[in-house]
């Protein structure tokens, strides 16, 4: 016997939005979610109900009678919805902006700028959640999310804001150390390497191990580590010249710019994922989300123009 339980909203979501657009990967954009999470959820609600919902073509879909019966009954609910939810949407924008994004964009690149949005927008109050954790926007009442990740796993509605460098840095009095030099990558064996610890293998861009092959010294022995569980750890060590660390700009060009942190070398790896933003479902519709994206936006441009890369081009991965 089939249970008598509503489907979950997020169930009946995703097959509204299929409904209406005829489309998985369309409703993966309007949701913000992948085509085939769409997918498993129509699947799942089809398998709950005991019913096909929809004939699935080569290139399109059909919804079966069964299918559009229920299509009209979710709209008319979900409409409801809405309209009570907008009732509410004067006192929406009064309520703090919550953004979320990695601790390391957090930390080296967003709460740096915080200021110079709030000198422009100090009528709107911001909540940072800082996790790198993904966060779901639209049940964790999150409005606008920066996300680094592949480009090709970045929701269709996503906005580009800005690509990553890595290349050794250090500070300059590290740098001008005469009794360890740094001028070439085999000088490295002098110094000691700041690393990210890093279990699963997530990030090997970023690990000393395939910098070092990349420099055409694997067997180098350096003359010490010092580990480290979060990447602004690492920046801060080398900032004090506990070491030299893998930087990551945009991350850490202020640093570049003030001269606190120096690149030695010329190698460099612009790696294929990228920063995006991603704004909730609710949240385009609130002016000040809009301001702060347009911010970010225009933070991240400005930025580009600004820093100028001081070594050669290197390789991507």
């Amino acid at each position: 016997m089939r249970s008598s339980r509503l489907p979950s909203l997020d169930l009946l979501r995703g097959f509204a939005a299929a409904a209406r657009h005829m489309s998985f990967t369309k409703a993966a954009g309007e949701l913000h979610i992948t085509q085939s999470a769409v997918s498993r959820q129509v699947k799942t609600l089809e398998e709950q109900l005991g019913v096909r919902l929809f004939r699935r073509l080569n290139r399109s879909l059909l919804l079966t009678e069964e299918g559009q019966a229920l299509a009209r009954s979710v709209a008319v609910a979900l409409g409801g919805i809405e309209q009570a939810v907008a009732r509410l949407s004067a006192f929406a924008d009064e309520r703090p902006l919550t953004v979320t994004t990695t601790v390391s964009f957090a930390a080296l690149w967003l709460v740096p700028r915080l200021a110079r949005f709030r000198a422009v927008h100090a009528e709107t109050d911001v909540r940072l959640a800082a996790t790198n954790e993904i966060a779901d926007l639209e049940r964790d009442g999150i409005d606008v999310a920066v996300r680094f990740c592949e480009p090709a796993a970045a929701p269709p509605a996503a906005t580009p804001l800005i690509g990553e460098d890595v290349f050794p840095v250090a500070s300059p009095r590290l740098a001008r150390d005469r009794a360890r030099s740094l001028r070439k990558p085999s000088d490295l064996r002098h110094h000691v390497l700041l690393h990210l610890d890093d279990p699963q293998g997530a990030q090997p861009w970023l690990t000393w191990q395939e910098w070092l092959a990349a420099l055409k010294v694997a067997d180098l022995k350096p003359a010490g580590a010092l580990h480290f569980s979060h990447y602004d750890q690492i920046v801060r060590a080398a900032l004090e010249a506990e070491g030299v660390a893998l930087g990551r700009a945009p991350l850490i060009e202020r640093y570049l710019k003030s001269g606190e942190l120096v690149a030695p070398f010329r190698d460099r790896v612009t790696v294929r994922r990228k920063y995006f933003v991603i704004t909730s479902r609710e949240a385009r519709e609130r002016p000040r989300a809009r301001q702060f994206v347009e911010w970010l936006l225009a933070e991240a441009a400005a930025g580009l123009k600004e820093t100028q890369p001081q070594t050669g081009a290197g390789k991507r991965r």
